[in-house]
């Protein structure tokens, strides 16, 4: 422990400042002017916090504390902090040019954090930890699909060195058929044609089982999303997997979301000023999380598909001269700032458990109901299942039953 002087700080006014790491906490605590007061070192346990809240309220009356990692090693310390009623604000670490200025180390590190909470650089509350389970969740996804993807390339690799005789009998097969011909395989014939054959068939057992885990995933993902937010999971073109991308980054805490603008620029949506001098344009922004980003392009290639205002839209851009990725560009930002309704407000979904039901008592089928709206079947199991809203077509679907 360091101390700057041995003045009584009682009933000051401080802020404290955490570097946080896999087995420690490092504490600084600094004046309402920016002194420096006093840091120590803490395990990362919750034996630990304790102390390290006491030896922050021993320096006086702790206005707010900048923790670095709220999301992961600071965790537990941020919990702690906020069930004692201290307010924990998130600290982003420090940029490159400070830090070959100032060096690092741990106390370096927290008593900038100490001074990004003093200074209002840091602003941000930490993440809800509701949604601790969805991010588990969609990484576990996520990583099924990598693996997945992995077994897949190293069976055509495989395959392009195989005997010609294995390769001339799947040349022809692609994905699914593919992985489905060689998990029956039976090895046979000599060490070489045996040992690939074997290969090829653990690989394509190995894709299946993760197709397998990833669906049971996606399904629990799909209910904890649905239960934390459903009017953004009803949101068209909105699935499982953005919807969770786009909870994490919010964090699960309006709070977090000021305006609408600042969600867009969170997400790297919204247009950043290019000018100088007699130019006056915007350019797309690189900041921002990407993968927020790269849910709301999901989002906009789902709807200039499938989506008939969306094509209206496309198709009015395009005639006044617009490029695809200007076009794109404009809807990840219309989808922002529909996205952040949903985060903020309560959006009221309409109830649908009742079109099947009242389909099947009338011994109706869905090719009859789709051939009357002019759609395909799948959109209106889509509507009846709820993985898919359109509010007008389900109204409209209603009113037809009742009259059916």
């Amino acid at each position: 422990m360091t101390a700057a002087g041995t003045a009584d700080t009682a009933g000051q006014w401080v802020f404290g400042g955490v570097d946080s790491h896999a087995d420690t906490i490092h504490v600084a605590v600094v004046t309402d002017n920016g002194g420096h007061l006093a840091d120590a070192e803490f395990p990362t346990t919750p034996a630990g916090y304790t102390p390290a809240l006491a030896f922050l309220g021993a320096h006086g009356d702790v206005i707010a504390i900048g923790v670095e990692g709220t999301a992961s090693y600071g965790t537990g310390f941020t919990c702690a902090a906020r069930t004692d009623g201290l307010s924990v604000v998130e600290v982003n670490r420090p940029d490159r040019a400070e830090r070959r200025r100032s060096g690092k180390s741990d106390p370096i590190d927290a008593y900038a954090a100490a001074r990004a909470a003093l200074s209002g650089r840091a602003s941000s509350a930490p993440k809800d930890e509701t949604v601790t389970g969805i991010r588990a969740l969609h990484n576990a996804a996520r990583s099924t699909v990598k693996a997945r993807t992995a077994a897949m390339n190293q069976i055509g690799h495989i395959l392009i060195g195989a005997p010609d005789t294995i390769r001339a009998r799947y040349r022809a097969l692609r994905g699914k058929p593919l992985v489905d011909a060689l998990a029956r395989l039976r090895p046979a014939g000599d060490a070489v044609h045996a040992g690939v054959l074997t290969a090829l068939k653990s690989l394509a057992r190995r894709v299946q089982a993760l197709a397998t885990e990833h669906d049971k995933l996606t399904a629990a993902l799909d209910d904890m999303v649905t239960g934390h937010n459903p009017g953004l999971r009803a949101a068209y073109g909105v699935g499982p997997d953005t919807a969770a991308q786009l909870l994490i980054t919010a964090g699960g805490n309006p709070d977090r979301l000021r305006t609408e603008a600042s969600f867009a620029a969170l997400c790297g949506a919204a247009p950043v000023p290019a000018s100088s001098g007699k130019t006056n344009r915007h350019r797309l922004s690189r900041g921002g999380d990407r993968a927020a980003n790269a849910a709301l392009y999901r989002i906009a290639l789902v709807r200039m598909a499938s989506d008939s205002r969306t094509r209206d839209y496309v198709a009015r851009q395009t005639a006044a001269g617009r490029t695809k990725k200007e076009i794109i560009r404009l809807l990840k930002r219309a989808i922002a700032r529909e996205v952040f309704r949903c985060l903020t407000t309560t959006v009221t979904v309409p109830e649908i458990a009742d079109l099947r039901p009242a389909r099947q008592a009338k011994n109706i089928t869905l090719t009859a109901v789709a051939n009357h709206f002019g759609v395909w079947p799948a959109v209106i199991s889509c509507i009846e299942r709820g993985t898919r809203r359109d509010d007008d077509l389900a109204n409209a679907y209603r009113d037809w039953l009742t009259t059916a």
